[in-house]
């Protein structure tokens, strides 16, 4: 742990709690209107399910470079200063995806689009490992948690906003601004990095031993987190029949129930073992997601994708929490070597959605979050229990 990290006052620790709570939430409110108008990317665009799949895999391509560097640009600028300069690359990126001349202009943003995302997310995952060591009490569950319930709302208001006949590009770049402007002001409270010193800092490890393994089953966890989040509600709006304003709520549903799951994680860490939590988490996730894609029912799929986003919620917290603890790296370094494996998922996802849903349906390739997580539950014992 960053010794700089640690010297904050008892006030300045609950304020930073406070300001890094905040800061999961806006990255959930901006992560969902992006996931729910995916769709309207695609029709702007007249896009195919591969030609989509590129626009996604362009993102990830951007995310799994830049968590590379992730490590040294916190390093050398701040867990704090970058989430705000973070914040400015992702709202402008959001408020012009719909305005590009075609695209390759639209793969080119994406690449920034997908960079911001992920050094953004690194660093406020950095903020609350250190916040945990520094406040002396488990927090990951609930920042994540946070994120959850931010892109529960926003998938709401998206929703909303929809019914209410608002133009997709308007929605798009309110939400970038007023995101970005409330980024900037809650990281104001975030705890003072030191500045950077002569001594040499490991900023990126690459993964191997227990990073490899933690690395990997991220990778499972956010392969169907993200086929979650990138194709639901096209799924619901194209397979399942349900109007764009009522798919939404599909997703809403998935990040609601992650929400409750995940401010429960940091109890539920305490009282049972990880490797089971993580094990039960990709059953949950498997069945239920079996269940949606058999019935086809609007219902069935509404409960279902709840119960997805409940066996998905402390797959990432656990890791995380896990990989911060791993001796003789930093935990930047450590999250970002973890995050580098993660995010491939996201770039491996979209174009095997596409290509699947090109050659069978894609009601057949969301079968790809049932293959993810029964391979999580297999393989959770594999993860190193925390030290009593």
């Amino acid at each position: 742990m960053d010794k700089g990290f640690e010297h904050g006052s008892p006030s300045q620790i609950r304020r930073a709690i406070w300001a890094t709570r905040g800061l999961f939430a806006l990255l959930g409110v901006f992560s969902a209107v992006w996931g729910v108008h995916i769709p309207s990317v695609k029709q702007r665009y007249a896009l195919g399910e591969g030609a989509l799949s590129l626009v996604l895999v362009a993102a990830a391509v951007g995310a799994v470079s830049a968590v590379m560097f992730a490590g040294r640009v916190i390093g050398r600028l701040g867990a704090r200063q970058t989430a705000m300069l973070c914040a400015v690359v992702m709202a402008c990126m959001l408020g012009m995806v719909l305005h590009w001349p075609g695209l390759p202009w639209l793969l080119l943003a994406m690449l920034f689009f997908g960079a911001s995302l992920s050094v953004f997310d690194v660093a406020i995952n950095t903020e609350g490992s250190a916040l945990e060591v520094a406040g002396g009490q488990p927090i990951m569950g609930s920042l994540h948690g946070m994120f959850s319930l931010g892109a529960m709302g926003g998938a709401a208001l998206a929703a909303g906003m929809l019914g209410a006949g608002v133009l997709a590009e308007w929605q798009l770049l309110g939400v970038g601004v007023a995101v970005a402007v409330a980024i900037w002001i809650g990281a104001r409270w975030m705890l003072p990095t030191p500045p950077p010193t002569d001594k040499p800092k490991v900023h990126f490890t690459w993964p191997r031993g227990a990073l490899l393994i933690m690395g990997l089953l991220t990778f499972a966890g956010m392969s169907a987190e993200g086929v979650m989040f990138d194709w639901c509600v096209l799924y619901l709006q194209q397979e399942v029949r349900m109007p764009h304003e009522q798919a939404a709520i599909g997703y809403a549903a998935c990040a609601g129930a992650m929400a409750v799951m995940r401010f429960a994680a940091d109890r539920l860490r305490a009282l049972y073992s990880e490797q089971r939590l993580l094990q039960v988490s990709g059953v949950v996730t498997a069945v239920s997601m079996a269940g949606v894609l058999l019935t086809g029912h609007p219902v069935v799929a509404i409960i279902g994708c709840g119960l997805v986003g409940a066996g998905l919620a402390m797959i990432v917290p656990i890791l995380y929490g896990a990989a911060s603890r791993v001796p003789g790296t930093t935990p930047a370094a450590a999250i970002a070597a973890v995050s580098s494996i993660g995010y491939a998922g996201f770039m491996v996802g979209p174009p095997l959605i596409g290509f699947i849903a090109q050659h069978a349906s894609l009601t057949a390739a969301m079968g790809v979050v049932v293959v993810a997580a029964t391979v999580l539950a297999l393989s959770a014992r594999f993860v190193p229990e925390k030290a009593a």
